[in-house]
């Protein structure tokens, strides 16, 4: 091997000088295009050869340039046009890419579907060169992301695995009776602060609350008073550049799609909002219920109270609630097990539950065993959804609000999607429910923070979704509320 790397290097040193090397980044390469056609096809029609190594079979050829790696690959362009012609193809920057840190079906979901910002527009994988791809990707700046959040925010760095920290929303941060704008500086400045950066320094992403969602001219003017806001307060701060979009849409995002029906089960409320390519869809109505992962967890609470089994803190409740409760597929039928199951918490010890462990995620379905009256269950707002969504007739391809997408930490309920799927079936005719599918984000309460990761990490990132102070001006209205 150590003689096929020197032959290597050999090629490249005498073809270095018949080459164009006057650039000096490593990724700006002269090639731009799309590769089209197979490798053989390529290799075919070049008129020059690849010197010694004519005489390795191809699939060795492509393994050496795999060990060299995407550097030193990328460098091999420049020998002739045999080289770039091979190692441009689009097979080797996947392999490269799928070896990278973040999923490889999440970069290419973000690569082939959100790289132009809004509109969004479809890039199909053979329109694309993913050599050019890695090599913006590897310049991308790191991002700080806020996640609004409902009951508190997440926010940190794009390029880490997960949130840094958590604090309260920042639409209930400090004194609820100052100014808008006071509060959101406070709050941002508090960010800053606990990440140790300057906020001249970096791009922010911020994901905004489901909140305000109708269509009324009360509910735009507070979302567009709400955006001005964020971006005085940034601007003022001397962010590069802001990135606003709605919870909902980095929430879809996240579990790679760009229309469907975001199902948010949030803190407070629970919010089912359909989207279209990437645009809340306000005319056709956001349906909000006020069920939340809280009245879960106060509601699993009072159940243990009424047992003698008394929790000190909603912390250890919510661990129960995450940890042994699920929703049962035919409530009635369930009530007749034996249900009961412990569990170590980390604070407070052993806890065994019994009917609790599925009646707590009933609520979602039948609000008033919770006390809870005059509102509609899970089911019934997902299939009312789904039926303006029909009626609308927003486009030809009438399938793009058959996805349903749960997201939430108490979306991860095991159980949930499936009896979702069945309860919404039974409700809607086949004409309109066949097809229709409901799925679970994986990340939970983060599927926000997680979106915006995968926006903050694409190749186009930041020109393509943010606005800087000179450009605000023309962006008066935003497709994202």
């Amino acid at each position: 091997m150590a003689q096929l790397l020197k032959k290597v290097w050999e090629s490249i040193s005498n073809g270095w000088t018949s080459s164009d090397s006057s650039s000096d980044s490593l990724y700006n390469f002269d090639y731009r295009g799309p590769v089209h056609g197979s490798l053989s096809d390529q290799i075919i029609i070049c008129s020059s050869s690849t010197g010694a190594f004519d005489r390795f079979p191809l699939d060795i050829f492509m393994q050496i340039l795999k060990l060299l790696g995407p550097k030193e690959a990328a460098r091999l362009t420049c020998v002739c046009k045999s080289w770039q012609f091979i190692i441009s193809d689009n097979m080797l920057w996947i392999y490269f890419l799928q070896n990278q840190q973040e999923p490889w079906d999440s970069v290419f979901f973000g690569e082939t579907n959100l790289r132009s910002g809004f509109p969004l527009r479809t890039y199909p994988r053979q329109m694309q060169s993913f050599m050019h791809i890695y090599g913006e990707r590897a310049q991308v700046p790191g991002s700080i992301i806020i996640d609004g959040g409902a009951g508190y925010c997440k926010f940190g760095w794009s390029k880490y695995d997960s949130p840094s920290g958590r604090s309260a929303t920042f639409v209930e941060f400090g004194n609820i009776e100052s100014p808008l704008y006071a509060r959101l500086r406070h709050f941002f400045a508090t960010v800053y602060s606990r990440m140790r950066v300057r906020s001249s320094t970096q791009p922010v992403i911020i994901s905004i609350p489901i909140s305000h969602y109708d269509d009324t001219d009360a509910d735009k003017a507070f979302r567009r008073r709400l955006k001005e806001a964020i971006h005085s307060a940034l601007f003022g701060m001397n962010a590069p550049a802001v990135c606003a979009v709605s919870q909902a849409t980095l929430a879809l995002f996240s579990a790679r799609r760009t229309s469907g029906i975001l199902v948010n089960i949030g803190f407070h409320q629970t919010s089912v909002v359909p989207i279209l390519q990437g645009k809340v869809m306000h005319k056709v109505g956001v349906v909000s219920m006020d069920v939340g992962g809280l009245k879960l967890t106060e509601y699993l609470r009072e159940q243990l109270r009424q047992r003698n089994l008394h929790v000190s803190s909603l912390y250890t409740v919510r661990e129960l609630k995450e940890n042994v409760c699920y929703v049962a597929d035919d409530y009635e039928m369930e009530l007749k097990k034996d249900t009961e199951a412990s569990y170590n918490t980390a604070s407070e010890g052993w806890f065994t539950l019994k009917k609790e462990r599925f009646q707590t995620g009933e609520i979602l379905f039948q609000p008033h065993i919770g006390g809870i009256v005059y509102v509609m269950g899970l089911h019934h707002a997902v299939a009312h959804c789904i039926e303006r969504c029909h009626t609308a007739k927003m486009r030809t391809e009438d399938n793009w609000f058959k996805t349903v997408v749960l997201a939430g930490g108490t979306a991860c309920l095991p159980g949930l999607a499936e009896r979702l799927e069945k309860e919404v079936h039974d409700l809607l005719p086949p004409s309109i429910s066949n097809g229709m599918r409901v799925v679970t984000c994986p990340y939970g309460a983060d599927a926000a923070w997680y979106g915006a990761k995968l926006v903050s990490n694409l190749s186009t990132f930041p020109n393509s979704w943010c606005i800087t102070n000179e450009t605000q001006s023309k962006t008066k209205k935003s497709p994202f509320w």
